[in-house]
């Protein structure tokens, strides 16, 4: 849904010209007096949109930027905050203003190259989380609906939640800090696949050798996902020199040609 808020003239009266490039583009963004007057600007379409679905609105209102009221007894109250970007400020005065109002609008001019926050899934969905609307400001005065106060909360992905759960409890221990970026992730496979190194750093083996405490060591094997491992015979497995590498980085408990109970622990 959009609306379209009159021509270049009474809508951008409180600060634009009609020109081919924006306004906004062409002042400095760097100057503070600059960045009022154009958040002002944003401020007659947003209003002209209101207006259109029967509100009343006024301007800097309890420190609001924008408030309007539908009905009476009580009214409707509907706070819209204004910023020239889609950021974290903004949505953090609409947590503010939720105490204040039935609904919260965020408003804010849409990026030229359509890759600003109004684009980011996870910028929305957090919106929706939060109740929010989220209005998108054309330079031409073009008011568009992204996302509405009454849009459903984002849906649960049993898929990847089960993928969650299922990594969290087949990794063994708590090998690494989380917060990292660069680090190698020790996944459950990844702890998996050490151990098939491991049983494989006194010499070849077959996965059937393996299965009884790596249930997927063929798979492993087979997929050789990480480069550790090399078919030397039919399904015979012998360990690489990147695998050799990669037990030298993560050290494995010693495991005897007869793979003690100890092993058992990458079971599952």
């Amino acid at each position: 849904m959009s609306f379209t808020a009159g021509n270049d003239d009474s809508v951008w009266s409180a600060g634009f010209q009609t020109s081919s490039t924006p306004t906004w583009i062409k002042a400095g963004m760097n100057r503070s007096n600059d960045r009022t007057n154009l958040e002002t600007s944003l401020y007659r379409p947003v209003k002209d949109f209101l207006e259109g679905l029967g509100f009343v609105v006024k301007g800097e209102v309890g420190g609001c930027d924008l408030v309007a009221l539908k009905g009476d007894d009580p009214p409707v109250v509907v706070v819209c905050e204004l910023k020239l970007n889609f950021n974290l400020e903004l949505v953090l005065q609409g947590v503010d203003r939720a105490a204040v109002s039935d609904e919260v609008w965020l408003a804010a001019r849409l990026s030229s190259c359509g890759k600003g926050r109004e684009s980011d899934a996870r910028f929305r969905n957090l919106c929706r989380l939060l109740s929010f609307g989220l209005l998108g400001v054309t330079p031409n005065g073009e008011v568009e609906v992204l996302v509405s106060p009454a849009a459903p909360t984002p849906r649960k992905n049993p898929r990847r939640r089960s993928r969650l759960v299922e990594e969290h409890r087949r990794r063994r221990g708590d090998p690494i800090e989380g917060g990292g970026s660069r680090a190698p992730i020790m996944t459950a496979y990844r702890q998996r696949a050490l151990a098939c190194a491991a049983a494989l750093a006194r010499g070849p083996r077959r996965p059937r050798e393996l299965k009884t405490w790596i249930p997927d060591a063929s798979k492993i094997l087979q997929g050789n996902v990480y480069g550790w491992f090399v078919r030397v015979d039919r399904a015979v497995y012998e360990l690489t020199e990147s695998g050799q590498s990669a037990l030298r980085r993560w050290p494995q408990p010693a495991l005897s040609p007869g793979l003690p109970s100890s092993a058992a622990a990458y079971q599952g």
